[in-house]
């Protein structure tokens, strides 16, 4: 029987891409002008790691569901360890005060990008196992409150968020840890577990992030400053108040493309800030086109998890849309002030070829399970 992909999803997905690749072109130029003379450096070095994440992603939508779900603890172990490597001498690669990527041979990757993914498929892989057993014992039937279900399923889950946020603390990366703590509770929940399991692990993230950011002098100022933008307006609130100006001087139909003034001062224009300079360009057209563009990505991702006819495949759709979504809103808010800074990309469009290559990995593991349903 022939098997059809989701053609929205890969439409919709395709918009995306072309359309980060296309202002990335646009907003890279005046720096890439500025230190290397050309005005073309960032967007090959972007449209390099396309490539590589085009090739990554056509083999994760070739091989076959149950090889991802097998070789998942493999990645896992795999990945820790270049996690582990950012902290050594000769690898390790600090920027901008935080120690996040490693060099291997020449080639500068952010280990925590693909922590993403793997950190998904590797619950899923073993939440569907466990699912699967407790299956066949009844146990999640008769006793989903058991002691039990508690030692098998509840504890190795949260001995898994606890290594994630050590390792992700050291590299002071609060962002990307929330991006997967999200993540990893949205397939805990989708996976059938007591809903006391994950009321106590989202009441528990909330107090732990709270925790965190009280310890990190330099979180409490940034914390300050998303509640009142006008606290120190030239130092650690300058980023917040210059994305203000640039999504407030877009008005209704944005300024035109590439004739953007904030770009030019903007801190983290390409990366963090990207969206502000959107909107500074497109104005609130434009940025009601790609914030719907990216809820009809995400609801037929959803629709990729709900027609899923297994739980592997169910609870890593789920991840990996939590993951996608979750990131894409965070950035956008951060840029209008409705949440702090967190220095995380924004999908597809953000400069930064270690997310755009797990977001490519990500829409190949997606289409490969929408074509087995």
């Amino acid at each position: 029987m022939k098997r059809n992909i989701n053609y929205y999803f890969l439409g919709f997905s395709s918009a995306l891409i072309v359309f980060g690749m296309l202002f990335l072109a646009n907003l890279s130029a005046p720096e890439s002008l500025q230190f290397f003379g050309n005005t073309n450096y960032y967007l090959f070095h972007q449209f390099y790691a396309l490539l590589i994440g085009l090739a990554l992603g056509v083999i994760a939508f070739k091989v076959p569901i149950r090889f991802i779900k097998k070789v998942a603890p493999f990645l896992l172990f795999a990945n820790l360890i270049l996690l582990i490597l950012v902290f050594m001498p000769f690898f390790g690669v600090k920027f901008l005060g935080a120690k996040r990527w490693v060099n291997l041979f020449g080639i500068v990757v952010q280990p925590s990008e693909f922590f993403k993914v793997t950190s998904i498929l590797y619950l899923s892989a073993w939440l569907s196992e466990k699912f699967s057993e407790s299956q066949k014992k009844g146990i999640i039937q008769r006793a989903r409150d058991s002691y039990e279900n508690f030692i098998k399923a509840f504890l190795p889950f949260l001995i898994l968020l606890l290594v994630s946020s050590t390792i992700l603390l050291f590299q002071k990366d609060l962002g990307t840890l929330g991006i997967i703590i999200a993540s990893l509770i949205a397939i805990y929940f989708a996976a059938g577990t007591p809903l006391w399991h994950t009321i106590i692990t989202v009441i528990g993230g909330i107090a732990g992030g709270l925790i965190f950011i009280r310890i990190e002098p330099y979180r409490v100022h940034r914390f300050l400053v998303f509640l009142n933008p006008e606290t120190d307006p030239l130092g650690i609130g300058f980023q917040l108040r210059q994305s203000l100006l640039a999504v407030g001087s877009g008005g209704i139909f944005g300024k035109g493309w590439g004739l953007s003034i904030q770009k030019f001062g903007l801190p983290q224009a390409m990366s963090d800030s990207v969206f502000a300079i959107f909107a500074e360009e497109t104005g609130l057209i434009g940025c009601f086109i790609l914030i719907s563009l990216f809820i009809l990505f995400f609801w037929q991702g959803i629709q990729i998890a709900k027609k899923s006819n297994d739980k592997f495949s169910k609870m890593a759709s789920v991840g990996i849309m939590t993951w996608l979504i979750t990131q894409a809103f965070m950035n956008i808010a951060s840029n209008v002030g409705l949440f702090p800074l967190t220095g995380i990309p924004l999908p597809f469009f953000s400069y930064g070829g270690s997310h755009l290559i797990t977001e490519m990995i990500s829409i190949g593991i997606l289409l490969n399970i929408s074509k087995n349903t």
